[in-house]
Order: structure tokens, then sequence, then C-alpha cells
């Protein structure tokens, strides 16, 4: 095989449109527009979504909902499930190595659901006011 005999697969290359060539090539004369109106002129576009003064389906529709961009890089801790980590100090990578939340994730917080019987030290995670107050009973501690 060289260079000069690659050529590309039959099909996967299709010749442009070649307008106003006469009546025999089938795209002659109007050159596929029809005849008159807006779409027949040169620079005659209508933007996306007008619908001839009608109101547009996009403003007649209500407005919905919202999606958080960074909703899914958040998740949140239960108590009960910091007693069965080894560790006693417990961070983000402590966390993605236990399996106790995915490796895409950027921040937690410990929420104060369950109960924590042990001492652990809570560093760089965001906790509520009820499960820091639980964290500190059990004899461990916050650090922001």
């Amino acid at each position: 095989m060289k260079l000069n005999s690659l050529s590309p697969g039959v099909g996967s290359r299709v010749s442009r449109k070649r307008v106003g060539r006469g009546m025999g090539s089938g795209l002659g004369k109007t050159c596929g527009r029809g005849h008159k109106g807006q779409k027949s002129r040169s620079g005659g576009k209508v933007q996306i979504g007008f619908e001839g003064g009608q109101m547009p389906l996009q403003r007649r529709l209500p407005k919905v909902g919202f999606a958080s961009r960074t909703k899914k890089f958040k998740t949140e801790i239960r108590l009960d499930q910091l007693s069965n980590v080894a560790s006693d100090t417990i961070d983000l990578a402590i966390l993605k190595k236990e399996g106790l939340i995915p490796e895409y994730i950027k921040s937690a917080k410990v929420i104060k659901s369950g109960e924590i019987t042990n001492a652990k030290s809570i560093v760089g995670l965001g906790v509520t006011v009820g499960a820091k107050k639980a964290i500190e009973e059990a004899g461990g501690k916050v650090e922001e």
C-alpha cells in the first residue's frame, strides 16, 4: 500500500451541491429555493424558534426548576457511618479509601443521624451543629 493509492471509502465523501448551472442540472433557475418569499432571498434567514410573530414555544412554556452545577460534587455522611471507620482521624481521603463516598466527591458534611460511640477527630469536613455536639460528647474533636 502506498500513499498515492489511498482513497476514501465509497459514499464517505459527498460532492457539494452545484446550483444555478442550467435547467438540466435539476437545480437551475431558483436553485432549489422555490418562488418568492423570505427564504428565497439572499440573507433571508429566520432566527431559531421564530414562529412568524406567534408567541414562540420557549416563551409559552412556564419556567421550571433549577439544577445546581455543584450539587453532584457534595455529599453527606451520617454519624453511624463514621463509627465504622477504622482510623481515629477522618478526612475526605479516608472516606474515599473506606468506600463511604465516591472518588469524584469534593466536599462532604457530617450530619447527626444515628450515634457515634468512639472518639474520632474530624478534619476538613463540614459538620452540622448537632453532629459537632455528638462528636465532642463522644470524646472526639472537630477541626475546620
